[in-house]
């Protein structure tokens, strides 16, 4: 039990992490203000991570081709294994994180997702790709360690998606929510930029020995240097992480009944009611009132063990569960795509004349990671800003609808000229693929769910929807891989309707009819089953129905 000047002093600190919802907030809304910046910092380093340590596997494991297998190429299988590692972990962490960030509270869970990313990053640093005193050390025994570890990072990884999103979606104004969220969105660009430089300033310093002494074995530096350098966000924003208070609308959340014989009795204390429309300063001051007397404690310890009823009577609702599977769906149909262009763009990186194919091991590195800086600057960056400046005008349902049929259609054309197409219209094309998968649903589906869902379901919504995404970053991973060197790139990007049976296994046929296009378009349908939520509060829409219910039961 905290004593009055140690809850007041709480009360400061989180209030300072809000803000109040004011007719005379003229500002723009992509334009954050001071306590939405410093919040900005501390949540926007899992995004960073995220694409940071997914999209840096690339060139890891380009590097420990050379390391292990010499001029040979890693064996499709374990290849695809290593670089679904962690979208395996991302599932777990996901899932398991997103009830839990409901159940428990963002509070009991902030800065624990770091902590695994942390030592899971620390555990793959010490693969033992070189030492001779270990008996029966095989290059695939190397990877299955480096995986196993990977796995790990994903599970943090994965953990900080609905953390992170109702860390600031229960903290945001309406207006700017949006907003907000993509800019954190968009800290997986800077991710995948940096991580992009920091390979090539690694290689750079490399040159030398490797190019010039020709000791290629020294590649096994530079890779554990790469995939170090996530540890210093890391590192720098765990205790804010840590010590982050719990906000103020989930709080009153708890006191929020989902059950119908009391519905009606908190309505005036809802989030979302008029009640709302006070400052949160004064809110926090109740609340703190709250925790001395012990009543808001023990609100939230029963909400706590009724947790899995309420939430599974709210989702059994058609309404409710329609939205679930809109936001499940089309995140799982564009990870298919999206993962399976960037977790294997190498093979993309080859018909623009950045794959490493000739030259000394130095050479075909450094030709690789200059390709990801081409495509991240023309297409990442871009996509991720325009969604930034335009979502509160635009709306979420839109710039998703748009983005995957404009995805779609680059992916068509790179599908159906795979080969004929110019290194510069090659590069156009997919920079512009690029730029609509992040001016589209690679945003949106990160967005929606942290606004749709009321904040007593956000965490388990957003964390279910995220796991069915990386269900199809996995299917992607393993799969793409493996086909890319049986068939042909063009063939997975398209269709395999005009390539005679006999020539591939009913298995791969089975797979290539549910082809990138074709994920872009069923996108589009399970986006009409999402509403718009622009401008939308889901706290006040879940206390109206709670009202609605109790009063037909009258």
């Amino acid at each position: 039990m905290q004593n009055p000047s140690e809850s007041e002093s709480e009360d400061i600190h989180r209030a300072r992490l809000e803000e109040v919802e004011r007719d005379d907030d003229k500002r723009w809304s992509f334009h954050p203000t001071y306590t939405e910046f410093k919040l900005l910092l501390y949540v926007g380093v899992g995004n960073f991570l995220d694409a940071y340590d997914l999209l840096i596997i690339n060139p890891v494991s380009t590097m420990l081709q050379y390391r292990l297998y010499g001029n040979d190429p890693i064996p499709g299988g374990i290849q695809g294994v290593l670089k679904a590692s962690a979208n395996i972990g991302n599932v777990i962490g996901q899932f398991l994180f997103g009830y839990m960030g409901d159940a428990l509270g963002r509070k009991a869970l902030y800065g624990k997702e770091l902590m695994l990313i942390i030592f899971g990053t620390i555990m793959c640093l010490t693969t033992p790709t070189g030492w001779s005193n270990i008996r029966q050390l095989s290059p695939q025994n190397a990877l299955i360690y480096l995986t196993i570890f990977r796995i790990i990072v994903g599970i943090g990884v994965g953990a900080d998606y609905p953390v992170s999103a109702c860390v600031i979606s229960d903290r945001a104004v309406i207006k700017r929510r949006g907003a907000i969220l993509a800019y954190v969105v968009a800290n997986q660009g800077w991710g995948s930029l940096v991580g992009a430089l920091a390979t090539i300033v690694v290689l750079g310093c490399y040159k030398h020995v490797m190019d010039d002494k020709g000791e290629t074995s020294k590649v096994d530096g530079a890779w554990r240097i790469v995939m170090g350098l996530s540890l210093i966000p890391a590192f720098g924003t765990l205790y804010w992480r840590l010590t982050l208070p719990e906000s103020t609308r989930y709080i009153r959340s708890q006191h929020q009944s989902s059950s119908l014989d009391s519905a009606g009795a908190h309505d005036s204390d809802a989030p979302g009611s008029p009640a709302e429309g006070k400052l949160e300063a004064d809110a926090e001051k109740d609340a703190g009132k709250d925790d001395t007397d012990g009543t808001a404690v023990h609100v939230a310890e029963v909400t706590r063990k009724t947790y899995f009823r309420e939430a599974r009577e709210y989702f059994s609702e058609w309404r409710h569960l329609k939205i679930l599977i809109g936001t499940s769906m089309c995140w799982f149909l564009l990870d298919v795509a999206f993962y399976g262009i960037n977790l294997n763009q190498n093979f993309v990186l080859q018909q623009i004349g950045f794959g490493g194919t000739t030259g000394t091991t130095w050479n075909k590195l450094f030709k690789i990671t200059t390709g990801n800086i081409i495509v991240t600057a023309l297409g990442f960056l871009p996509g991720y800003y325009a969604t930034v400046l335009t979502i509160e005008t635009l709306g979420r349902k839109w710039i998703q609808i748009q983005g995957f049929l404009l995805a779609g259609l680059f992916l068509a054309i790179l599908a159906s000229k795979f080969h004929t197409l110019s290194h510069a219209s090659f590069i156009v094309c997919f920079a512009l693929l690029q730029f609509f998968f992040n001016f589209g649903a690679n945003m949106t589906i990160y967005i929606i769910p942290a606004e749709v869902f009321p904040t007593k379901y956000r965490a388990f919504g957003h964390g279910f929807s995220a796991a069915a995404g990386k269900a199809g970053a996995l299917i992607s991973a393993l799969v793409f891989n493996q086909l890319s060197f049986s068939i042909g790139t063009d063939k997975v990007l398209w269709s395999a309707s005009s390539l005679p049976p006999p020539c591939i296994p009913i298995a791969q046929l089975i797979v290539l009819r549910a082809v990138f296009f074709g994920c872009c378009m069923l996108g589009v349908f399970f986006s009409l089953l999402i509403p718009e939520v622009r401008g939308r509060d889901p706290d006040a829409i879940l206390a109206q129905e709670i009202a609605e219910a109790a009063n037909s039961k009258r």
